[in-house]
């Protein structure tokens, strides 16, 4: 079983205090997934991210914000993207 498979199964066993602990700690984490990523970036990275209707979005970092990132993609405009979703490219 993975590590996924045996977080479920505990969610389940889990009465709601429990499980509000668990949504907190996930809060907690994504946020700091988010800094370290927007911390790794610098204004003019080319970046690319799946963007909604899973279209791939390829542009370059414009502006970073504490959690989210401003790309411009030529040819889709501007987004602000939240930097755990972003990939750096060559």
């Amino acid at each position: 079983m993975n590590n996924v498979q045996t977080a479920i199964t505990a969610i389940r066993n889990m009465n709601n205090d429990e499980i509000n602990q668990v949504v907190e700690a996930i809060k907690l984490q994504r946020t700091f997934n988010a800094r370290q990523t927007a911390r790794s970036l610098t204004v003019g990275d080319a970046v690319e991210f799946t963007g909604r209707g899973g279209r791939t979005v390829v542009g370059t970092v414009e502006k970073i914000n504490r959690k989210t990132v401003i790309v411009n993609s030529p040819s889709q405009g501007k987004w602000k993207v939240t930097a755990s979703m972003l990939k750096q490219i060559a």
